[in-house]
């Protein structure tokens, strides 16, 4: 007979909490696992969950903390950046702290951050 995963799905939808409950303890004993050593680092909750979650990090944000004295520069790294039109860009400039950009390659995050700080802005990537 084969294994109906839609069947088991719905069979736990319809089970109360302590049923659900019933059925994780019987299923540690029978296989010899443990729910709760699974679950801490899918949560992040141990140091070592939490450093292997930072390592993994594929996506960051570019923040332009403060604009500097030569805003001018900065308006321009922006616009080099983002693509942004020139009152855009004055406008996310003057508005700092703002994100520059989001949801960047780690590359693309470190030399964006690059290009702000030699325009004379403080940045950080996030």
């Amino acid at each position: 007979m084969a294994f109906d995963k839609d069947a088991f799905l719905t069979a736990l939808d319809s089970m109360s909490v302590m049923e659900l409950n019933e059925l994780v303890k019987a299923i540690e004993e029978k296989f010899g696992v443990s729910a709760a050593a699974m679950a801490a680092p899918a949560a992040g909750g141990a140091a070592g969950g939490a450093a292997a979650a930072a390592e993994e990090k594929t996506e960051f944000n570019v923040v332009l903390v403060e604009a500097g004295a030569n805003k001018v520069g900065v308006i321009k790294a922006v616009r080099e950046i983002t693509g942004l039109g020139l009152k855009e860009a004055k406008d996310l400039v003057d508005g700092a702290p703002k994100n520059v950009k989001e949801g960047a390659a780690k590359a693309d995050a470190e030399a964006a951050v690059k290009k702000l700080v030699e325009a004379g802005a403080k940045a950080e990537l996030k």
